[in-house]
């Protein structure tokens, strides 16, 4: 039993052994969504976080993250969501390839400039973001903070905040 079973699975590749959820999604934020209860990360992207602000080219301040998360839930809104499960998940979050309307969402949300490409986790985004650089899309139509050096910031000053730390 268990050899047929083994037999299968590899036939099968490691997207089947990983696991697929499908269904309809809510957003939780510009990279992560929720699906029949399961909490994923969109694979192999970063987006700005939900209280993060960009500069628009002419120094305007808005809330990118916000935007990121908005342009997501618009794009899912109504259609059944299919993630594949990657293994290598970051953080201990459970890392997915995610399609809506037959469209990669990590590809989709880099080519419009709302998150960047995960370059230590996969290449497979690295020819959308360079096109959205390009165009000037999204977040590269002005200035912004890398998400995971916003996020790396954050844990500092409310760690100097929580020792009572002087500013």
């Amino acid at each position: 039993m268990i050899r047929p079973m083994l037999a299968l699975l590899l036939l099968c590749g490691p997207a089947a052994a990983a696991g697929t959820v499908s269904g309809p999604a809510t957003v939780v934020d510009g990279d992560t969504i929720e699906v029949q209860g399961t909490r994923i990360h969109l694979y192999g992207i970063d987006a700005p976080e939900t209280a993060q602000s960009c500069e628009t080219a002419a120094g305007r301040e808005y809330r990118c993250g916000r935007e990121a998360m908005q342009a997501l839930n618009a794009r899912i809104a109504g259609a059944v969501v299919t993630c594949e499960r990657r293994e290598g998940s970051v953080a201990g979050r459970v890392a997915g390839i995610c399609h809506a309307h037959g469209e990669d969402l990590s590809a989709w949300m880099v080519g419009q400039g709302l998150a960047l490409a995960s370059r230590h986790v996969t290449t497979a985004y690295n020819r959308q973001e360079g096109r959205a650089w390009a165009t000037r899309r999204g977040i590269w139509a002005g200035t912004f903070e890398k998400p995971a050096d916003w996020r790396q910031d954050r844990r500092r000053v409310e760690a100097s905040a929580g020792t009572g730390a002087a500013d």
